[in-house]
């Protein structure tokens, strides 16, 4: 073969790495602005409740399902989202959660009742959970372990831990100048251009062999809810609240009849096996224990901000930007710090200023001012969270089964809604044994101390995982392979 030969098949070699990785980035860009529009959701409609109270006559009680519809169908049927993918293919079943997302989300937009908005939030619950778990799933099999997955995850940990805070900032923004039910419409056109343009750039992956485990699916599902139920019934009423015991030994047996059925069943909708590996169960757990923290700690200081601070709407929610920052610079260095640090290094490195800014937050009073006191801790704790997401999410994804990395996705966004939804009613537990809102604004604010430092606690607990579980032995490296499903990005879209 001459020079020249050999010469033009390189150029054309290059050309067509060159194309495979511009596709990668628009699909990359496409999932993750879904998963954005998903994220935003849990948070952006929190500053916007008293308005849709006063327009749609809730009744305080109601109000907060505006929250828990959502997070209810959310949280229950992630594990059947993530199977319906492995099953049917990724790509048609993120397209179906994303349509019905955004038709949801029209409709609670044109809401004239309270029970019309409650209805479109649960089916926005159930568009999420189908759409979410194929959006790691999609990441894991089109990105190589290792700095190039380190990048892409930079960016997913970024907008899904950044998209709480910007969420509020949205919301207080929306409110204020527009309406209510901007906070809602405004899914619409996102939403639509990612139906345009996820059939041109996101390749479809295979579908897999087999049945829908029909048992599995039930008991997951009802258990999910009875779990996301309990816990928020619990953070409401108390724990002693009959209601909210019953959802929880419901959840119990439900979900111990789940893993008795899944050890025996042929084609689970969630392997057991997938927590046979110690790297990977001591990530979910680490993971559970870290958002509980956050979550409880989102809740409390946009309450301390507004309350106590005084800050209105838009200033409380500008104030979160701090964080957001730190978490998205920090999340952006990812790929070279995991190049040269081994994983487990860097999420201990990554979790003592998470505990260090919780552990100053729960110092907080009613003479602290948002510089003095505020501030600090949360840029601590944003740039602890973008050293410790990327690595962490990279040992759940690390080495699945092509076949599993559906589940494998389903389980991380699993823990993060439990997580959330557990640290937020064990916090506010908390924080009302220790201080009545009646009891005035220093109670209020010793609450949210105890608060604040139980979350201190949930993270300490979560360095404790890190350091022991995770913690890799001698005949293990510090690089974990490539999945089997990486392969899939070069899969031809149909």
């Amino acid at each position: 073969m001459s020079t020249s030969s050999i010469m033009q098949e390189t150029r054309q070699l290059s050309s067509r790495r060159a194309a495979l990785r511009d596709r990668r980035g628009l699909a990359l860009a496409i999932v993750l602005g879904a998963q954005l529009m998903i994220i935003l959701d849990l948070t952006v409609v929190n500053i916007a409740l008293p308005s849709m109270a006063r327009g749609l006559h809730f009744s305080v009680p109601a109000l907060s399902w505006v929250l828990n519809a959502y997070t209810l169908t959310f949280g229950g049927l992630l594990l059947l989202g993530g199977r319906t993918g492995d099953i049917l293919g990724r790509r048609r079943v993120f397209l179906a959660g994303i349509a019905l997302f955004t038709a949801a989300s029209l409709a609670g937009g044109l809401a004239q009742s309270a029970g019309w908005l409650l209805t479109a939030r649960a089916a926005q619950g159930v568009g999420g959970a189908f759409a979410t778990p194929a959006v790691l799933a999609m990441i894991a099999a089109s990105f190589a372990d290792g700095r190039e997955r380190a990048r892409a995850l930079g960016i997913y940990t970024a907008v899904v831990m950044g998209g709480g805070s910007l969420g509020l900032v949205l919301g207080g923004v929306i409110t204020e100048w527009v309406s209510w039910r901007w906070v809602l419409f405004i899914n619409v056109p996102i939403g639509i251009a990612v139906l345009l343009a996820a059939p041109l750039f996101l390749p479809e992956t295979p579908r897999q062999p087999g049945h829908f485990d029909v048992l599995g699916a039930l008991t997951s599902t009802a258990g999910m809810v009875s779990l996301v139920y309990g816990i928020i019934r619990a953070a409401a009423d108390g724990w002693g609240n009959p209601v909210a015991l019953g959802a929880l030994a419901a959840a119990a047996v439900l979900l111990t009849g789940f893993l008795y059925h899944e050890s025996r069943a042929r084609q689970p909708i969630t392997p057991l096996r997938l927590f046979a590996d110690r790297q990977r169960a001591g990530s979910y757990l680490t993971r559970l224990l870290i958002v509980a923290g956050m979550f409880g700690m989102f809740f409390f200081l946009t309450q301390f901000v507004q309350e106590i601070l005084g800050f209105s709407p838009l200033r409380a929610g500008i104030s979160f930007l701090p964080m957001t920052a730190a978490l998205f610079g920090v999340s952006r260095l990812s790929p070279r710090l995991v190049s040269r640090f081994r994983p487990w290094t860097l999420m201990v490195t990554g979790m003592l200023p998470v505990v260090a800014g919780m552990t100053w937050l729960s110092r907080i009073s009613p003479g602290t001012g948002y510089l003095a006191g505020v501030l600090g801790p949360m840029v601590l704790i944003g740039a602890g969270m973008g050293v410790v997401f990327v690595p962490l999410t990279m040992a759940s994804l690390s080495g699945v089964r092509s076949e599993d990395s559906g589940a494998a996705s389903s389980m991380v966004n699993v823990m993060q809604q439990v997580g959330g939804s557990l640290g937020l009613a064990i916090l506010v537990t908390a924080a009302s044994r220790a201080g009545h809102p009646a009891a005035g604004p220093a109670a209020v604010v010793h609450g949210m101390s105890s608060a604040f430092t139980l979350a201190a606690v949930l993270d300490v607990l979560a360095l404790v995982v890190v350091l022991t579980v995770m913690r890799s032995g001698p005949g293990e490296t510090a690089k974990t392979p490539r999945p089997a499903g990486a392969a899939v990005a070069e899969q031809p879209t149909e």
